[in-house]
């Protein structure tokens, strides 16, 4: 993959892990919503994304991207359990102080929080996917022109 093209899908992971960050950032501590157990599950693996994203981008290191796709996959896991669950609530009632099925956000009428977080750890996967095809892609082509 060529480099501007890998500083764009990097740059472009880092809007999305950025944005996904600061927002469950702006309704807990600005809105005061108090996350559950889940939803600081999946803050454990989108919070180091922008700063490791970002150290990527500054060294200019565009072989990190397995990494990006190992804290994404693994918060993409936790958020689709807590879409289920919010969908579907267990009869068991709280996981914990403040319940994982507690719905604080309700845009459009289907949006929730956990819904939010979900999209934003499906761009990153999918961009992480994009730009691993690409570097495949790329190593193919000059691997075929070597011979």
């Amino acid at each position: 993959m060529e480099t501007k093209n890998k500083e764009k899908l990097l740059m472009a992971i880092w809007v999305v892990s950025t944005i996904a960050t600061f927002g469950s950032l702006f309704f807990s501590e600005i809105m005061k919503f108090e996350p559950c157990k889940l939803c600081w599950l999946q803050r454990i693996f989108m919070y180091p994304l922008p700063i490791i994203v970002g150290l990527a981008i500054i060294r200019k290191d565009y072989n990190q991207i397995w990494s990006f796709l190992t804290l994404a996959s693994i918060g993409f896991a936790i958020s689709v359990y807590h879409n289920y669950i919010m969908l579907f609530p267990p009869e068991l009632g709280s996981c914990g102080r403040v319940s994982c099925t507690t719905d604080y956000f309700h845009l459009l009428g289907f949006i929730t929080i956990p819904l939010m977080a979900l999209i934003a750890f499906i761009i990153v996967i999918v961009l992480c996917i994009i730009g691993l095809k690409m570097d495949k892609k790329s190593t193919f082509i000059v691997g075929e022109n070597q011979e």
